[in-house]
């Protein structure tokens, strides 16, 4: 899947696949004959109930999963929102080719194969509180990118990301996309202190004022105010809609992708489950926006899909209980339960 053109951009948000009726009826019945009381595993039932009707089968399986995590820059770390430099984002993605990172210990620990995708990382986007952070064809081919991280075939997706700055990003697109004060969504990323927060604040302020007049349009609001990894991000969620593949989202920046796309087309995130919820103040009231309830909460606000992984683990022990559990009848037990 590409998007060379913005048509291709809009025909995939009107274009979404469905689940499948009958093997989220089955899964159902099936649960409801399993040896424990109806209803007792509680979110695991509901889980094991998604996958299976997005794989379109009664009994899901996990045995190709992925995490991607996309890497990109930002201009507006100009203005001090970061208590890193960008060269970190380099830095880190040469840490996760190396295997010394926080997502290589817990994608191997649930499971995941690892895939790192760097878009551009000499070449930050532009400050968007004076021009658009990119153009189109950028824009678009950071959407492609996402979309060619995702191949047919995968059983469940996690997306994360790298990019120092890019939670100024995300409270802009969140803003821009849903409305309210900057301060709503604006937080304290890697661990800026107050004064490093109200410095987000008001460059996310002069952001949405200098784009105020422009087209409110998913394309428009990600070219505007995101970065080429959350945008990636929103590319590969968009691919694995249509290839029906589960994804697991991580923290505020991923979601924040979807914002710009949920606020025109709220089912964008009907194949989507939010691995947590992070110590971001804003990640909250996106998930709340987004219609996703959080697996875990943890206070965990690392980013690079660390959270999602640590779900998929939960998630996999749905899909086991579902599966591996004897029916009443299999097991010989009255239903009394």
């Amino acid at each position: 899947m590409r998007f060379d053109t913005l048509a291709a951009f809009d025909a995939a948000l009107v274009d979404l696949s469905a689940p499948d009726g009958a093997a989220i009826d089955a899964a159902r019945a099936r649960q409801d004959q399993l040896t424990k009381p109806v209803g007792s595993l509680g979110r695991l039932e509901e889980i094991a109930v998604f996958f299976a009707g997005w794989q379109a089968t009664p009994r899901p399986v996990i045995d190709h999963a992925r995490a991607v995590i996309f890497a990109g820059n930002h201009g507006c770390i100009v203005h001090g929102v970061s208590a890193f430099p960008a060269s970190v984002t380099a830095a880190m993605v040469a840490n996760f080719a190396a295997g010394g990172a926080a997502i290589n210990a817990l994608a191997g620990a649930a499971g995941l194969d690892l895939n790192v995708v760097a878009l551009d990382l000499d070449r930050p986007t532009a400050d968007f509180t004076l021009d658009a952070a990119m153009d189109q064809d950028d824009c678009l081919a950071a959407l492609s990118a996402g979309a060619a991280a995702v191949e047919p075939g995968l059983d469940l997706l996690v997306v994360g990301e790298m990019g120092i700055g890019n939670s100024t990003a995300a409270a802009a697109l969140c803003a821009r996309a849903f409305g309210g004060p900057a301060a709503d969504w604006v937080g304290p990323g890697t661990g800026v202190d107050g004064a490093g927060v109200a410095r987000k604040i008001a460059v996310v302020d002069r952001a949405l004022a200098f784009h105020a007049a422009a087209p409110h349009t998913p394309f428009e609001i990600l070219r505007r105010l995101g970065g080429r990894e959350i945008v990636a991000i929103a590319g590969a969620v968009l691919a694995a809609r249509r290839l029906r593949i589960p994804v697991v989202l991580d923290g505020f920046i991923s979601g924040a992708a979807l914002a710009p796309l949920a606020a025109l087309v709220p089912a964008i995130t009907d194949h989507c489950i939010a691995g947590h919820i992070s110590a971001e103040p804003g990640h909250a009231r996106l998930l709340d926006r987004l219609g996703l309830a959080p697996l875990l909460r943890l206070d965990m606000r690392l980013g690079e899909g660390s959270g999602a992984a640590v779900a998929v683990s939960v998630i996999r022990a749905a899909l086991s209980a579902h599966n591996g559990m004897a029916t009443f009848a299999e097991a010989g037990v009255a239903e009394t339960l």
